[in-house]
């Protein structure tokens, strides 16, 4: 009995080596060439062998039995493609596909490919955005990703005027942006309408608000994953776009030989926008009052990006690209803030013909500069620059089981100087590499989904390792509900050169890895430099037809250490007879976000709803007590629907946010300040006191203790598109920000006494032609 068994064994391994399966995997374009087809569905007809490709419009089908076998391709808006394939024993068969789009939409061979994607991929506190998202989310003006970030559920905006994104109670330097795997440090114009990505080269944009896997490190609230996409591999193409705001242009097209379904392996794109709403303001929104006076608008940006690509027939790729962001607002002729960013870099991605492993890489290196002479006094400085890289493998196993495991190393400096407003200059610079190794499985076993992960962060300037483990789970309890859950441990050095308690954020700085920190919190010892936080969140999908889906989540973020700017600094850090709040450069504090989001969506051929609806509640907690920072709202509704008609020439949308009052702090009334210092600062032991007229100062109530009224506006845009021949399209839209006139405030100038409001009405035409 025992030789018996042993042989079975030893037999075993031998059985599973030469099963009679093999394997077939590949990518799918639109027919151009440049753009991956996501949740197109990869059926072998009559078996129940089904792929569904990704958001590379990669797909792999996994132990097919040998045999010759009619392949289908089917995606909503393209006409289907049907090959025959031969399946070899422990061989992988490569194929690609290049998808002609459909003008007449077969609904009965469109399989709905996307409802299958969320039975099998947990998708917690995530939303991919594409390119059709975000014209669609970008009502009241030119599409842009910033416009659509700020309809997802759990993400707030302060402001149209230096405002900032806060996503599920993180601060902006706790979001983690990447752009082809670079980390971009400033992704958003000083205009609030306006990102550095012209959405005409996105390929897809992930944003995940919580609980995401361990890929991703080094911030500790949210990610938003942005990748471009490669030009037109089989003609030149391009576009020209110009409203009141800015004007945009694209040229794309292939270079070398092409193959003979008319590819070429090698294309080229530049992209490149402008704005000059601080020329236009004037003529066309003279009434416009802001902060900076009437019809003065006086922001400006340039944004320059390039890409050549190339790629293989099996699907190997590398990508080089580089690119140059300008920001800047004027107020005055000696007054002003202006950024520049630049950089460059490359990805790359190996197929091995034989393996049934995916190796991704990535290197680049980019810089950020700015400059701040707004605060007369008060010059201000920030830069950092370094270099982000990685390498990571994913296997995909028997089954729809994939294993993802790889290594990622960041090094940057950073370069600050300011003077804060009780006249203390602060002063950094740091130089610190931060390496990290991470692995994650996702395994499913009939209903139940399961991705279980493991970061190890090192970040050397703090000397520290950060062991940090993510979990991601769903469990499909019938074909249309869905119950999931995700969470994880997090970690960063990087701290913001300003204090997030500020309402107008323009001058946002960098510093790595704070040293001048309290030594203890609330009587506790600080054991770490490194901020840290947890995050689980709790959520349950419902699709009530093939058209209607419900999506409702429960999350909560404990920030277990936060630093941030001392804004209240008086003394010097080694005057150890005063308190470290008073002393340090740094503060220590204590976050706690939580909340309920729901989303809806619905979509046919004529008509498509988007109703997010976020119920939160977002505390800090310093050293002498817990308050709501300013970017706490209670409730924010977003009502997103569009409609389209006469054969989807004509489209017409609306949004309408309203979002409850943010804190802010009362005052009790004016006093006169008595510095005790010459003109030029220095301390005066002769300064007079009873003969010297005092500074008139504002004496502040508690901190943000209470609440700005309710926000509310909308935006309305009506757009119509005519086609000329194969390629050639010609869009005109009109659209209006703050269509009703919504004196939405933004904050109160208390030295002037004057209410400062958010952007008033702006109408604008944008025309945009394409070939």
């Amino acid at each position: 009995m025992r030789i018996r068994l042993l042989l079975a064994l030893s037999i075993m391994p031998l059985s599973l080596l030469f099963s009679q399966t093999g394997k077939i995997r590949g990518y799918v374009y639109e027919s151009e060439g440049s753009v991956p087809i996501p949740f197109a569905n990869i059926v072998l007809e009559g078996t129940k062998f089904v792929g569904i490709s990704n958001n590379d419009g990669f797909y792999q089908i996994n132990d097919i039995p040998e045999g010759t076998y009619k392949l289908k391709v089917t995606s909503l808006g393209f006409s289907p493609i049907t090959r025959e394939v031969t399946i070899q024993s422990g061989k992988i068969q490569t194929m690609e596909f290049f998808m002609e789009p459909e003008t007449q939409m077969l609904m009965d061979v469109v399989v709905d490919a996307e409802r299958q994607q969320r039975q099998t991929k947990i998708l917690t506190s995530v939303v991919t955005l594409e390119p059709k998202e975000i014209a669609q989310f970008s009502v009241g003006g030119e599409p842009d990703l910033v416009r659509a970030i700020q309809v997802l559920p759990g993400v707030i905006t302060t402001g149209d005027q230096g405002g900032q994104l806060y996503i599920r109670g993180g601060a902006p330097i706790q979001n983690l942006t990447m752009l082809d795997g670079m980390i971009l440090y400033q992704p958003f114009h000083s205009i609030g309408f306006f990102s550095v990505f012209d959405t005409d080269i996105l390929q897809s944009a992930d944003i995940y608000t919580a609980g995401f896997k361990a890929e991703y490190g080094s911030r500790t609230s949210s990610v938003m994953d942005i990748r471009t996409r490669a030009g037109n591999r089989k003609r030149l193409a391009g576009k020209i776009s110009s409203s009141t705001f800015s004007t945009r242009a694209l040229l794309e097209g292939p270079l070398g030989k092409k193959n003979e379904d008319g590819i070429s392996p090698v294309s080229f794109l530049v992209s490149a926008k402008t704005s000059y709403l601080d020329k236009t303001a004037p003529i066309f929104y003279p009434y416009a009052e802001t902060e900076f006076g009437k019809g003065e608008l006086p922001f400006y940006f340039t944004d320059i990006y390039g890409k050549i690509s190339s790629q293989s027939s099996n699907g190997s790729k590398i990508n080089l690209f580089g690119f140059s962001f300008n920001d800047g607002v004027d107020f005055t002729p000696v007054q002003g803030i202006n950024w520049n960013a630049f950089g460059f870099g490359g990805n790359f991605t190996v197929v091995p013909p034989s393996s049934p492993t995916v190796i991704n890489g990535y290197v680049s290196y980019s810089k950020y500069d700015l400059n701040s002479t707004e605060i007369i006094g008060q010059p201000r400085r920030s830069t950092i620059s370094g270099f982000n890289g990685g390498l990571d493998f994913t296997y995909f196993m028997r089954k729809a089981d994939e294993l993802k495991y790889g290594f990622q190393v960041i090094g940057y400096r950073t370069d600050l100087f300011l003077t804060n407003s009780v006249g203390r200059i602060v002063q950094d610079l740091q130089n610190t590499n931060e390496l990290a190794g991470f692995f994650q499985y996702k395994f499913q076993a009939n209903r139940l989904l399961l991705e279980p992960g493991l970061r190890l962060h090192y970040y050397s300037s703090l000397s520290e390792f950060s062991l940090e483990p993510r979990l991601g789970i769903k469990y499909n309890v019938n074909e249309k509900f869905r119950l999931k859950g995700s969470g994880g441990l997090y970690s960063q050095n990087l701290i913001a050169a300003n204090s997030d308690r500020d309402v107008v954020n323009l001058f946002y700085g960098f510093i790595a890895g704070a040293d001048d920190i309290p030594e203890n919190f609330r009587g506790e010892p600080i054991n770490s430099k490194l901020q840290r936080a947890w995050h689980a969140v709790i959520g349950g999908e419902y699709d009530v037809n093939e058209k209607l889906t419900l999506n409702l989540e429960g999350y909560i973020k404990n920030f277990t250490q936060i630093t941030n700017i001392n804004r209240n600094k008086l003394f010097e850090s080694g005057d150890t007879e005063q308190p470290d709040y008073l002393r340090k450069s740094f503060i220590v504090e204590e976050g706690l976000a939580k909340g309920i989001d729901l989303l809806v969506k619905y979509n046919d051929r004529h008509f498509s709803l988007w109703l997010a609806y976020s119920l939160s509640e977002v505390t800090r907690t310093d050293e002498l007590r817990t308050y709501y920072p300013v970017f706490d709202r209670r409730h924010n509704l977003n009502f997103v629907g569009t409609y389209k008609w006469d054969e989807n020439k004509w489209e017409a949308s609306v949004r309408w946010n309203f979002g409850s009052g943010f804190p802010f702090t009362p005052q009790q009334g004016f006093y006169p300040k008595l510095t005790f210092t010459t003109p030029d600062g220095r301390p005066d032991i002769n300064y007079d006191y009873t003969t010297v007229n005092g500074d008139p100062s504002i004496l502040y109530g508690d901190l943000n203790t209470k609440r700005l009224p309710d926000y509310h506006r909308m935006d309305i845009s009506v757009t119509r598109h005519w086609s000329f021949g194969d390629h050639q399209k010609l869009d005109a839209t009109f659209a209006v920000t703050n269509v009703y006139n919504r004196a939405n405030i933004f904050y109160y100038n208390r030295e002037e006494a004057r209410r400062v409001d958010q952007l008033p009405i702006l109408p604008t035409v944008i025309l945009s032609y394409s070939f």
